[in-house]
């Protein structure tokens, strides 16, 4: 089997970081025509194109493997002079996660304060839909991930963490406005609607499942990419929506809030994902999730 240079891979990390040949040339202390070469040599030693040359270069799915690996590659040097004591003065060593947003505005948060950040420990957040983190973690943006896939990605290992309930909820003045002249699969699926962005599907399964699996919300949405905001939103009467039931319980206690089915809850198992690393500080990340995940979310 053919090895894979070190200098070419992270050549490639480099020029996939920077955008350009250019960039990476910069960044590497090397002419374009270096960068250019060891790219080339990469690609006929694995046979594979790995770079589109677009502005900016894109990875081919081929060179999303190589990519994830150096990324893989260079924690495990991080972590390795960290254990050494070869790390520089003060040098944080950095976590990466994507997670969706509603867990980001409940349990994860809290979850992250359980772990030890001494040494020097700091987290670099992604956020986007559980339906998508996956996706970050396919492209080695992220070593981890809040995902609703329970689908391994490659080179990474999963774990259930239970799932997040959701409940239909609109305000008191809404109701009576938009949905008091008939049954709620009637009047629902022409009342306005709240989405959080385009690939938010909340709402759309919500009436399926009013409506036997035909149609949809309604197409006058309001957009609020926040769960704190979204929220805020439904409570002022904009639209009805999907909202996670830790979150809405306050307001519906007050009042201010109404559960629009109450027998109808939605919901979505949530995965946790991580690369296949044996690093000290992913793993006291992993132990917190997984914790705080048992005691806030469905079994």
């Amino acid at each position: 089997m053919a090895e894979l240079p070190l200098d070419q891979v992270r050549t490639l990390l480099a020029v996939v970081d920077g955008g350009t040949f250019d960039a990476a040339a910069a960044a590497l202390h090397v002419t374009p025509s270096a960068v250019s070469q060891r790219v080339k040599a990469l690609e006929q030693r694995t046979g594979r194109v790995l770079l589109l040359r677009t502005k900016p270069v894109r990875p081919t799915p081929s060179g999303e493997i190589v990519v994830r690996f150096a990324r893989q590659l260079a924690r495990l040097e991080r972590d390795t002079r960290s254990e050494l004591g070869m790390s520089g003065e003060g040098e944080p060593t950095r976590v990466t996660v994507a997670v969706n947003a509603d867990s980001l505005a409940t349990w994860f948060l809290p979850a992250l304060t359980r772990v030890s950040r001494e040494p020097h420990l700091c987290f670099e957040l992604h956020r986007e839909d559980e339906t998508r983190t996956a996706e970050l973690l396919r492209e080695g943006l992220v070593m981890a991930a809040v995902t609703s896939s329970p689908e391994a990605v490659a080179g990474c290992s999963v774990r259930a963490l239970g799932t997040m309930r959701y409940v239909a909820v609109a305000s008191p003045d809404f109701v009576a406005r938009h949905l008091a002249d008939g049954p709620l699969h009637e009047t629902l699926p022409g009342a306005p609607v709240l989405f959080f962005d385009r690939s938010d599907d909340l709402q759309d399964a919500f009436v399926r499942g009013l409506r036997s699996g035909s149609g949809g919300a309604s197409s006058l949405r309001h957009a609020v990419p926040t769960s704190e905001g979204f929220l805020t939103a439904v409570a002022a009467g904009f639209g009805w929506g999907m909202v996670p039931e830790a979150h809405s319980r306050p307001l519906l206690d007050s009042g201010r809030l109404v559960r629009l089915a109450p027998d109808r809850p939605l919901d979505v198992p949530l995965y946790w994902q991580q690369w296949k690393l044996d690093s000290p500080a992913l793993a006291a990340v992993a132990d917190a999730v997984t914790t705080a995940a048992a005691r806030a979310l469905r079994t």
